[in-house]
């Protein structure tokens, strides 16, 4: 595991997963509104599959927030069975409402919704043939264990096929905060090769990793960071417990309209990391023999 891995790692144990559940849950009735991003990666995501020859009897989402990824993987696999997994109870309960019918149009089969944290999935071995997870993995503290537990719920042959923001994200709004509020505890995200060895630790074959950036912009500060905090909050331990005093909020402003391209827009880079990786067939188990048995087995017996 590389150097970036290990820091990053040990950033991750800033915030625990249940104050990331906390924040989804208040953004619950949000997600809806402002999903452009999320929609928009989601088709790339799933667009992988195109390359892929798959024909799963069992899907599984995590971190399916309101569950609209359904409709495009229904789209292509409608005979099969779906479960979505998300830690925010509310975000599910949410799609109970008439998005949900439309999601659930292309399925044959009944959609099944399951609150759980993605490290420990209430899931038997090798359940799934299909495992997708949209812009979840870089929420979660323990990465490792999750990709670990993703192989377990996996079967055979299995493929696992997600996205998470990598560490380009937001660069211009990190860098407004390093000259405006030096107190501040950005989220850390990983890079996608370290991502690829995090893969192979968990015991996946063939991974794949590769990248691209999106860069949105906007009309206004107050505009970009309205949409920033519809991608989520912030859930480090140690980010300052209050909000920044409105003279650097001020300052926070202007350091981003100082941003304003020829055309008066203000920039937002999100580096999106995508993966692929199988889950392999058992090894063989490897037989020791004692070197004396080896030897009579040569020599034959001694008379």
């Amino acid at each position: 595991m590389s150097r970036t891995t290990t820091a990053a790692a040990a950033e991750c144990g800033l915030w625990d997963v249940r104050t990331v559940q906390r924040q989804f849950d208040r953004r619950a009735s949000l997600l809806g509104q402002r999903g452009f991003l999320l929609r928009e990666i989601e088709r790339r995501l799933l667009a992988r599959l195109d390359y892929v020859r798959l024909a799963p009897r069992r899907v599984l989402d995590v971190g399916c927030g309101q569950g609209a990824s359904a409709a495009l993987l229904g789209s292509r696999f409608p005979g099969a069975f779906w479960v979505g997994v998300d830690l925010s109870f509310p975000a599910l309960r949410a799609a109970q409402g008439g998005w949900w019918r439309r999601w659930r149009a292309p399925w044959r089969r009944p959609l099944t919704r399951v609150c759980a944290d993605a490290a420990a999935l209430p899931i038997v071995e090798g359940a799934f043939d299909l495992l997708v997870s949209n812009l979840m993995l870089h929420w979660h503290p323990q990465p490792q264990r999750v990709l670990s537990e993703w192989r377990r719920v996996l079967a055979v042959d299995g493929l696992l096929l997600f996205s998470c923001f990598g560490p380009d994200t937001l660069r211009e709004l990190r860098g407004a905060c390093e000259e405006t509020l030096p107190q501040a505890r950005p989220l850390p995200f990983i890079d996608m090769h370290d991502y690829g060895d995090m893969l192979v630790a968990a015991g996946f074959a063939t991974p794949v990793m590769d990248m691209e950036i999106i860069r949105l912009t906007y009309d206004s500060p107050q505009t970009l960071l309205s949409e920033v905090r519809h991608l989520g909050g912030n859930p480090r331990k140690d980010r300052p417990a209050a909000l920044p005093s409105g003279g650097r909020a001020r300052a926070l402003l202007q350091a981003l309209a100082r941003q304003r391209d020829a055309q008066g827009r203000i920039a937002l880079t999100v580096e999106i990391v995508y993966g692929h990786a199988w889950k392999p067939k058992p090894r063989a188990a490897t037989q020791v023999f004692p070197l004396q048995r080896l030897r009579a087995g040569l020599h034959g017996p001694r008379g």
